[in-house]
């Protein structure tokens, strides 16, 4: 696809989401985002069905050229409408009682599409977490989250494929793209995970050294 074409899809796109967008109120999100500004996000959940299963926490921090805007964070408990499971507390260590005074999805989603602004989004298997949120905003808005997405992973596989021998990079070669893996290889520390504020943290600094790294 040639530049030409891209620039001319990126307007009917726009178009098309403005239709289909129930409430004017948001249309902030479908402007175009500031210069060289992201999000970093991240949600925890009681499970990995995107069916059934609910957010339980969501944090988002600013990025500002090669900066991350720790005070201009966001962290949000939010409740579920059932009890969480034994086997979900024990991943993120968030009980029912903690979650009883969280905000509802659908509230806490207004705060964070208003965080974010038109920013792109940036995260660490994004893809899960961006579908749990399209689960709350496509029933109210009737659209998903419109913003550019930037999978760190992604990024990961492409920097580790360049640094293989020619004889390595034939196929799909396998690249071991664990959080952990990713962190140690880029020289950055890794934070307790299974916490949505620290793994969004570490989703931002990944994609400045990539970014930088190129």
């Amino acid at each position: 696809m040639t530049l030409a074409s891209r620039a001319w899809l990126q307007p009917l796109r726009r178009r098309w989401l403005m239709r289909r967008l129930r409430d004017p109120a948001y249309r902030f999100m479908l402007e175009p985002p500031p210069p060289d500004e992201y999000v970093a996000l991240d949600c925890e959940t009681t499970g990995l069905d995107r069916r059934t299963d609910e957010i339980i926490s969501i944090a988002a921090v600013r990025i500002a050229g090669n900066v991350i805007l720790t005070s201009q964070r966001l962290e949000m408990l939010v409740r579920p409408t059932r009890d969480v499971s034994r086997d979900s507390v024990c991943v993120h260590r968030l009980r029912s009682r903690d979650l009883a005074d969280g905000v509802p999805a659908a509230e806490a989603l207004a705060v964070l599409l208003r965080f974010i602004g038109s920013r792109p989004i940036v995260g660490y298997y994004l893809e899960f977490d961006l579908a749990m949120l399209d689960r709350v905003a496509v029933p109210t808005l009737g659209i998903g989250l419109p913003q550019r997405r930037i999978e760190v992973s992604a990024m990961f596989y492409d920097y580790m494929f360049r640094r293989l021998p020619p004889w390595r990079q034939q196929g799909a070669p396998d690249i071991d793209l664990r959080l952990a893996t990713m962190m140690g290889e880029l020289g950055l520390p890794m934070r307790p995970a299974h916490d949505a504020l620290n793994d969004a943290v570490m989703a931002a600094e990944a994609f400045l050294k990539l970014r930088r790294w190129g």
